[in-house]
């Protein structure tokens, strides 16, 4: 493994450990349809309480995917545009590996 996909790995493995519960990819998806949204909005999409769903925006924020901002009563969310662009990195990587991985295989016949 090149030093920079251990680096993009060290990134993105906890988003994708944030991502790994259903309710936080139903918020991130939420989060990434439009360029922001607030709190509440995203809480009346939800049957679970308001701190359920302030801690589980936490943990998105703490992995690095989401912004927020307060604006008097109510946060604010919106995606980080770098979270997708590292999450991209990896996905180049990925592919990177599977073209030299086809390229060493043998052809059968």
């Amino acid at each position: 493994m090149t030093a920079h996909a251990s680096s993009v790995n060290s990134l993105v493995a906890p988003m994708f450990k944030a991502l790994g519960d259903p309710v936080r990819l139903r918020l991130m998806s939420m989060i990434a349809s439009v360029p922001e949204i607030c709190v509440c909005d995203l809480t009346s999409a939800f049957d679970l309480s308001g701190p359920t769903i302030s801690h589980h925006l936490k943990v998105l924020r703490e992995a690095g995917l989401v912004d927020s901002e307060r604006r008097g009563t109510w946060v604010w969310y919106r995606v980080r545009p770098q979270a997708f662009r590292q999450l991209g990195a990896l996905q180049d990587i990925s592919a990177a590996a599977a073209v030299k991985a086809d390229a060493g295989a043998s052809p059968s016949g």
